[in-house]
C-alpha cells in the first residue's frame, strides 16, 4: 500500500466492515493492471518498500518476472505472487520474492486491479482483479513452460487468487495455494459490523470514498458469500492459510482460516508464541518468510528461528512513511 494509501487503507477496511453486512450491488467496473519491470533493491519491512515504491512505481519484487528464468527440477512450478489492497507487488514482497528466487524458484508478480482514478492498485473489482491474475498465470505458464503453479496471495491477493481458482477454473493451473493473512471469510471489526450494517445504502457509500475492493472483504459481502458457497476450496488444489492471532484488520482472526476438504492452517503464535506479528508485517517478519518457503516444499525447508517479535511491530512506521 503505497504512500497515504497504507494509512487510509487501515481505516478504510474497519468502515468496510462496520458496514459489511450491507451488500454491494454494483456490477463489476473495469480496473487495469501491469507487469512491474524495472529493477529495484530488498526492503526489510513495509515502510521501506512503500516509500520506494512511492518514487519508483514500476518497481519489481528483486528477483522476480524474469520470463526467461527456466524451473528447476526441484522446483519445477513458477511461483506467482498475489499483492493486497492500496498496493503492489513490490511493496508486499519486496522481501519474499528475493528469498524465493536465491532458493531457486522462478517468481512472477503482477500489479492487477486499479480502479479508474485510484493511485494504488488492488482498488478496484476483485472479480475483475481474479481475471487479470488469471491471464497472468496463463501467461507465466507459457512463457516457462510450466504446467502448473504455486500461488502466494497477502491479504486481499488472497481473495483474488482464490476467486480464480474457485471461480474462474482456474485450478487445474495451481497446485499450491498458500494464502497469508488471507481475509477468507472477511472482518467484523471486533464485532461493530453488524451494528452499522443497518444502515442502508453503506456500503456503496465506502466504495465510493475508498474502494470497491475494501467492501468486498468484509465479513458477509456479496463476493465472500459468492466465494465460499457451496465451499470455500475445490478438488486439485492444496490451500494453507498462514494468519496471525493479532491482526489488525481481519477480526475475529479465525476468519483467516478454510473449512473446505484438505485445507491446513496454520497460526503463527501455534509454532512461535513469543511472535506477536500483526497483518502488515506478515510478508516482511522472518519467521513468517521462512514458513511460507516450508508450505512451499517442506521436504527440504525447516521453520526459521523463533524470536519475541513485538506487537505492533512496523505500524508506526508505516503511518509516519503515509503521512510525511
Amino acid at each position: 500500500m503505497a504512500g497515504g494509501g497504507r494509512t487510509s487503507a487501515v481505516l478504510a477496511v474497519a468502515c468496510a466492515a462496520l458496514l459489511g453486512a450491507v451488500p454491494a450491488t454494483a456490477e463489476p467496473t473495469g480496473s487495469t493492471a501491469s507487469v512491474p519491470r524495472a529493477p529495484a533493491p530488498p526492503a526489510t519491512s513495509s515502510a521501506e518498500a512503500s516509500a520506494y515504491a512511492e518514487s519508483h512505481p514500476d518497481a519489481a519484487p528483486p528477483g522476480s518476472n524474469d520470463f526467461s528464468c527456466i524451473p528447476s527440477a526441484q522446483h519445477p512450478r513458477p511461483v506467482v505472487l498475489a499483492h493486497g489492497t492500496d498496493s503492489n507487488s513490490y511493496t508486499d514482497f519486496a522481501a519474499l520474492a528475493p528469498l524465493l528466487e536465491d532458493s531457486g524458484w522462478c517468481v512472477y508478480g503482477l500489479n492487477f486491479g486499479k480502479a479508474p482514478g485510484a493511485d494504488d492498485y488492488g482498488t478496484g473489482d476483485i472479480r475483475v482483479s481474479a481475471r487479470q491474475f488469471g491471464d497472468f498465470v496463463d501467461t507465466v505458464r507459457a512463457e516457462t513452460g510450466a504446467a502448473a503453479v504455486d500461488v502466494v496471495g497477502f491479504s486481499q491477493g488472497a481473495t483474488v487468487s482464490r476467486y480464480y481458482i474457485n471461480r474462474l477454473g482456474g485450478a487445474p493451473a495451481v497446485d499450491r495455494w498458500i494464502g497469508v493473512a488471507s481475509p477468507s471469510y472477511g472482518g467484523t471489526f471486533y464485532g461493530l459490523g453488524p451494528i452499522a450494517g443497518q444502515i442502508p445504502g453503506a456500503s456503496d457509500v465506502i466504495a465510493d470514498e475508498f474502494s470497491v475492493a475494501l467492501v468486498q472483504q468484509a465479513q458477509g459481502s456479496e463476493l465472500l458469500t459468492e466465494l465460499n458457497n457451496p465451499t470455500d476450496t475445490v478438488p486439485g488444489v492444496e490451500y494453507t492459510t498462514i494468519g496471525t492471532r493479532v491482526d489488525e484488520v481481519i477480526q475475529p482472526p479465525s476468519n483467516v482460516a478454510l473449512h473446505g476438504p484438505g485445507a491446513v492452517n496454520l497460526v503463527i503464535q501455534d509454532l512461535c508464541p513469543d511472535n506477536l506479528t500483526g497483518h502488515f508485517n506478515m510478508p516482511y517478519d522472518n519467521f513468517s518468510l521462512a514458513l511460507i518457503r516450508q508450505t512451499l516444499d517442506p521436504d527440504t525447508y525447516g521453520l526459521g528461528p523463533c524470536v519475541p517479535v513485538a506487537l505492533g511491530t512496523g505500524i508506526p512506521e508505516v503511518i509516519l512513511e503515509s503521512n510525511f
